[in-house]
């Protein structure tokens, strides 16, 4: 058990962490952006598969219990690291190079995944707490989307979404050890794909849902 405990105290040990927890969301927001395209097909398309997911009872909590123990253990080793690295480093370079492979994702995991978090709260206030008594999901939907302000937020989050996907996907690879020349770059090419679905795939939903209130 000492190896273990040393293992995930260790640098590596939370990138690993990290890779896993963002392997695990990536899957999340593929499955999520699926079941929320059913609402191209009508309200009650979507409405049904607000039940369907609802009637799995038990195993819906689970999954949800399982996927906000992942969130923490990625929000938490994710500032770990950060704080470790400034510390690291506290006097930030004059001159901010791109060789070497850095990104605008790379360059702003932090403030990205900050903002992300933030986001997260506000939208699980506006859909997953709120009172669904005598309504459906598709009217809460619509309600929100109906306010300018609201969709111009969303939109801007899975932006921030977009651009933290790119990096950390690709980034996940290489922890996990496919850091090969041969392979990565299909990985990087995957990664931008996937964060380009994920950014247009959300964020096209508030705009179709604004046109039609």
């Amino acid at each position: 058990m000492n190896w273990i405990s040393g293992m995930l105290g260790s640098s590596i040990g939370k990138k690993l962490m990290m890779a896993i927890t963002g392997f695990s969301f990536c899957g999340f927001l593929a499955a999520h952006l699926a079941g929320n395209l059913t609402i191209y097909a009508g309200k009650d398309a979507f409405n049904g598969y607000a039940e369907h997911l609802h009637a799995l009872g038990p195993l819906l909590t689970v999954a949800e219990l399982v996927l906000l123990t992942f969130f923490l253990v990625h929000v938490i080793t994710g500032l770990i690291l950060f704080l470790a690295n400034l510390k690291a480093r506290p006097v930030r370079y004059a001159v901010n190079k791109t060789a070497g492979g850095r990104t605008l994702g790379s360059a702003t995991m932090p403030y990205t995944g900050a903002l992300l978090l933030a986001f997260i709260i506000f939208h699980l206030i506006n859909f997953h707490f709120v009172d669904k008594t005598n309504t459906t999901i598709f009217n809460i939907v619509s309600d929100a989307f109906s306010n300018t302000g609201y969709v111009v937020v969303y939109i801007l989050a899975m932006v921030v979404a977009a651009i933290h996907v790119s990096h950390g996907f690709w980034s996940a690879f290489q922890t996990l050890g496919a850091n090969h020349p041969k392979y990565m770059p299909l990985i990087h090419t995957a990664g931008t794909a996937f964060a380009v679905v994920v950014g247009v795939g959300f964020g096209f939903l508030p705009i179709y849902i604004f046109l039609l209130a």
